[in-house]
């Protein structure tokens, strides 16, 4: 467990230099320069992981001095081994209650002082003990004797090394005396090979010391990455929750504006549809002629204008009947080519103002389609009415109708004029959504045209695409979804004289 911990925080360090040499912004924190508060925490946070680790490893310490204290018993007095046994069960007995006792409470920064010192103290008196051997058991062993105290005191130097890896404090108290230990007891015995271990032992311990040290400094830059990423989730679930609550809020505004607006379009029709008849009395000079010509004219003027205003309150009626969710569909089998010939006579005339040409492309032999009547005219009254508002006189209006390789049915309007920016398309489904051309040539319109058929198509469950290229012209498509197309032998029983009631015709579209 802590082989693992070792390798994969030097493998971390060695990311994290990459990244700082590369330049980026991971680049590691230095101490001196934190707030007092971030470099308590990863203080805090070291000597936990440090206390984490004693815990988890403490019957390491007992099972090595239990090997040792057996086998000097080969060489030494059995009182003599015992007693250092009991010693070494002692210290480690100190550290187990230290590191029990940090984490009952929480702790203050001032005891976070004093609770290294005491960890550092207890590692020293640790360290003391377990070079005792080198000096109390020396004497009496053979050469094969030696050099089994030596390797079980650097076994411990190894043990305590991937323990403390992360806590210079107390790594230092405890491997710098073992080392001390060593040399000493090697100085002790003016022999070259013990010099010359004494020696390797040195040059060992400063190099975990500086390996040990870069291991602090990682997985100090760790605890500190993970205390901003830990406050980057948390700013983000607050932001995430004031989303929610604002999308909420848009939802409810939204549902507001929606009743508001079909409310208030029901309201104005009334007083509405009375300066519609009174103007018209006037213009007509139904109740004897008017004295001043000119008032015929404001009379016809009122009358054009209040049937503008009828027709503006019932788009955005249908819109928020739409948005609403209460839009409900009157199905039935309708023919593709009598509902573009219904809108092409009705706008006939108003082509005729532009001598635009209107030509419809739409074969006889298409299948019907299950949809309602009122909104499938609306829909091509819409898109007939804006290709020719936007058509320039002696211009060309197309409409065709296909079945698509999916089996779709699609009904496109195509015309000769400016045509749509690229940046305006998306906006020309948008609600009161008005185009740069239409705004620079003050040509009439709400903007819910396009937003009416968008609404009506995706409440039949198609879909609105345009294709436009300025000086161009544009095309705008309607895609009915080829489950309303009636064609084979469910189309013609659904298309049958005899079935008239709604009950029937969606028991036989549910059976076919």
């Amino acid at each position: 467990m802590i082989k693992y911990e070792a390798a994969e925080l030097l493998l971390n360090r060695h990311n994290f230099l990459n990244e700082r040499e590369a330049g980026t912004e991971a680049a590691a924190v230095p101490a001196a320069v934190l707030p007092q508060g971030d470099t308590v925490r990863w203080e805090r946070d070291l000597l936990v992981l440090f206390l984490k680790n004693q815990l988890q490893v403490a019957p390491a310490m007992p099972t090595l001095a239990l090997l040792l204290s057996v086998t000097s018993l080969m060489w030494v007095p059995p009182l003599l081994a015992l007693g250092w046994f009991a010693a070494a069960i002692g210290c480690q007995a100190v550290q187990w209650y230290l590191c029990h006792a940090y984490f009952r409470r929480e702790r203050s920064h001032d005891e976070q002082r004093d609770w290294i010192g005491m960890m550092s103290a207890s590692e020293l008196l640790m360290g003391v003990c377990w070079s005792l051997p080198l000096f109390l058991f020396w004497h009496s062993a053979g050469s094969m004797q030696q050099v089994y105290l030596i390797a079980s005191v650097m076994a411990v130097i190894a043990v305590r090394l991937l323990i403390v890896n992360s806590f210079m404090p107390v790594l230092v108290a405890g491997t710098g005396v073992l080392t001390v230990g060593v040399a000493m007891r090697s100085v002790f015995e003016s022999d070259p090979i013990y010099l010359a271990l004494g020696g390797t032992i040195i040059a060992l311990e400063a190099f975990f010391l500086l390996v040990a040290r870069n291991l602090q400094d990682t997985a100090r830059d760790m605890l500190i990455f993970k205390a901003q990423k830990d406050s980057l989730i948390a700013d983000l679930q607050n932001e995430k929750a004031k989303a929610e609550e604002e999308k909420k809020r848009a939802e409810d505004a939204n549902k507001a504006k929606s009743a508001f607006l079909a409310t208030m379009s029901h309201e104005l029709r009334t007083p509405l549809n009375a300066i519609m008849g009174f103007s018209e009395i006037l213009k007509r000079e139904m109740f004897g002629p008017l004295n001043v010509p000119v008032y015929r004219n404001y009379a016809d003027d009122i009358h054009h204008s209040g049937h503008y205003l009828l027709a503006l309150i019932n788009d955005i009626l249908d819109l928020s009947r739409i948005e609403a969710g209460r839009r409900e569909l009157q199905e039935e089998p309708l023919s593709v080519l009598v509902a573009v010939e219904e809108a092409n006579h009705l706008l006939l005339m108003k082509a005729a103002e532009k001598s635009i040409e209107v030509i419809v492309e739409v074969s006889e032999s298409l299948p019907k389609l299950m949809a309602d009547k009122r909104a499938v005219n609306q829909i091509m009254i819409n898109l007939l009415s804006n290709a020719i508002k936007f058509t320039p006189e002696r211009g060309r209006v197309e409409i065709r109708a296909a079945r698509t390789t999916l089996g779709a049915l699609a009904i496109s309007v195509l015309d000769n004029g400016p045509g749509i920016p690229p940046h305006e398309i998306e906006a020309a489904l948008s609600a009161f959504a008005r185009g740069s051309h239409a705004t620079k040539k003050a040509i009439d319109g709400a903007g819910l045209g396009l937003p009416i058929v968008k609404g009506l198509m995706e409440v039949h469950g198609g879909n609105v695409a345009i294709r436009s290229e300025p000086g161009h012209g544009t095309e705008v498509t309607v895609c009915f979804p080829a489950r309303r197309v009636l064609d084979g032998p469910r189309g013609e029983v659904l298309s049958a004289p005899g079935v008239n009631s709604e009950s029937q015709r969606k028991l036989i579209a549910i059976t076919g």
